[in-house]
């Protein structure tokens, strides 16, 4: 793996920077495909199995550490804020830059969960959104997982606290039992850095609500369309235990899968849908036999559309 750190212009909380991480095939497999991936919320990318099976199938894997998350947070940073989910263009910018120059002719978006909405607007609008070849969502953030009056009324009000209070917030609510699904020291087994992803979340601020909610209400109103093809993956049911329970390593403990089924059909013309059974939030860290039929898949619909 390369690192490369990115520097971008300072923002409203002074130096920014974002971090990119390369994983290139041998030179006599590679025909000019190239992977990038966008982590989700609370999140940063160790899931190098994912580059490996990439690069094992003469893909080049690039990874982007998002500003203010991960390997790319500051000392001057406030974890995971934002106030436009437009502010990671620039890092997304700077990659699909390094991937052209580096012969990548063909590039497959991935996007997984907030990195799946942040995805979805990129490729709608984002600068070099013409290079993208095709996207892949892997339970992307479509909506809020909580009920309706919550999800129409509280959290637009709430957001709008952000535009007086930048950094007004209130404790996170997601559930401890993804953290617990996946983690070595509970019931999965994966052994990632909890400094960048955390058991117990952060706070969370009402400015980062605001700039989901504006996306995802774009959604609703398909003002966002994509002319390439596009593959939503999601697991085929969501769980909502206050405890553990062995229902979460094998389902969606964060998202309502429901919302992703309802509105994935509004991102494009050509929209594939793919429940995974027994599949996790972040489908890829799902139990073996799960996450190798999801890389599989996910490979064969880039190879299907590789021209």
């Amino acid at each position: 793996m390369e690192i490369e750190t990115i520097n971008l212009p300072d923002d409203y909380e002074g130096k920014v920077i974002a971090t990119l991480m390369k994983y290139h095939t041998d030179p006599q497999k590679f025909a000019g495909c190239g992977v990038l991936y966008i982590h989700g919320y609370l999140d940063y990318f160790f899931q190098e199995h994912m580059a490996d099976y990439f690069v094992s199938r003469g893909k080049n894997f690039y990874a982007v550490d998002l500003r203010k998350y991960g390997r790319s947070l500051l000392p001057n940073q406030h974890p995971y804020y934002c106030k436009k989910l437009t502010e990671y263009f620039p890092e997304i910018d700077y990659a699909i830059k390094t991937m052209l120059k580096e012969g990548n002719v063909d590039i497959t978006l991935i996007g997984h969960s907030t990195g799946g909405l942040i995805s979805i607007m990129y490729g709608s609008f984002g600068p070099y959104r013409e290079f993208i070849t095709r996207m892949i969502l892997n339970s992307p953030f479509l909506d809020f997982n909580t009920n309706w009056f919550r999800r129409r009324f509280l959290i637009p009000i709430v957001g709008e606290i952000s535009r007086f209070y930048p950094y007004a917030g209130k404790k996170n609510e997601i559930s401890p039992n993804y953290f617990r699904s996946i983690h070595r020291s509970e019931h999965g087994e994966w052994d990632f850095n909890t400094d960048y992803k955390p058991a117990e979340a952060p706070r969370l601020y009402f400015a980062w609500l605001r700039a989901v909610y504006k996306a995802q209400w774009k959604i609703r109103k398909k003002r966002y369309y994509m002319p390439f093809p596009i593959m939503v993956m999601c697991s085929d049911r969501s769980s909502y235990c206050k405890k553990w329970s062995d229902i979460a390593s094998e389902s969606d403990a964060v998202l309502n899968v429901k919302h992703i089924r309802k509105y994935a059909q509004r991102l494009g013309a050509d929209v594939r849908l793919v429940e995974i059974k027994g599949g996790l939030h972040d489908l890829v860290l799902s139990k073996p036999e799960v996450r190798e039929h999801v890389l599989a898949t996910m490979n064969a619909f880039i190879d299907r559309y590789f021209p």
